[in-house]
């Protein structure tokens, strides 16, 4: 195995979370793309690892916390760590030790460029981005919302530990309309294939359903409302992971319609 730096060679790969495979990854729109073509001039940086034939197996994202999706000042935060698992495709690279190999070598970055510590979100459920495994790579609880906490590792004594943009408000519901609203960062292509699908369904309804877009990559709108990336139609959020099909948005719209007409 060996970990090495993103270049234009493997970009495309990259783009699509390594599941150049999935029809649903071309559903997501270029969204990551654009994303990524701002944030690699702010720090962002991108890992991968190969294995013993040069197989892109995983990839670590990770840049400056003062441009993520959480509060803290010097430190670097890292996007996701992920390990493809999926028998289409290039198969299963997990348990082969690649996901700790690619958070040592972010780490080993992040000092290299001074940052006083380490940070992540990590889901208290036993799926993607765990964060029972960040605990056990010798990251501690900093913060928490719902099920996502917020971890860190301190490199300095003088580290300050990061917390979650808090939560300021929700979209309203408003009289003879159906506001569906999409929170979209860019750089999640499983909340970009969310939004796509949320925008495509809501077209289908007449002039009554609104979709509106807010651009959380936009520093100012992501702490006017204290959201990166979610789904609601009206006042009401709709869980996104893993991302809904088409067709159950297109159902859950329409029952919004239905009551309209009440």
């Amino acid at each position: 195995m060996r970990i090495i730096d993103l270049t234009d060679e493997h970009l495309d790969l990259f783009l699509v979370c390594l599941e150049d495979w999935s029809q649903e990854m071309k559903e997501a729109g270029d969204h990551k793309r654009c994303w990524y073509s701002c944030a690699k001039n702010d720090g962002f940086r991108v890992k991968l690892a190969l294995d013993d034939n040069d197989a892109v197996g995983g990839m670590i994202q990770y840049g400056p916390i003062e441009r993520s999706f959480a509060d803290g000042e010097n430190l670097c935060f890292i996007y996701c760590v992920w390990v493809h698992g999926y028998k289409q495709g290039r198969g299963n690279f997990q348990k082969r030790g690649m996901g700790k190999a690619l958070l040592q070598a972010a780490e080993d970055d992040a000092r290299a460029l001074g940052a006083g510590g380490m940070a992540a979100w990590g889901l208290s459920l036993p799926f993607w981005m765990k964060a029972s495994w960040f605990r056990k790579q010798g990251y501690a609880k900093a913060d928490k919302q719902s099920i996502q906490a917020l971890l860190w590792k301190a490199f300095t004594d003088d580290a300050v530990a990061p917390k979650w943009v808090p939560r300021h408000k929700t979209p309203d519901r408003l009289p003879g309309q159906v506001t569906v609203t999409a929170f979209n960062n860019g750089w999640c292509q499983a909340q970009n294939l969310v939004h796509e699908r949320a925008k495509r369904a809501a077209a289908t309804f007449d002039k009554r359903v609104v979709f509106e877009l807010i651009d959380t990559s936009d520093r100012d709108a992501l702490r006017e409302w204290g959201i990166s990336d979610a789904l609601f139609i009206d006042d009401k959020e709709l869980r996104t992971g893993p991302p809904p099909s088409y067709e159950k948005l297109k159902e859950q719209i329409a029952k919004r319609v239905r009551k309209l007409r009440l």
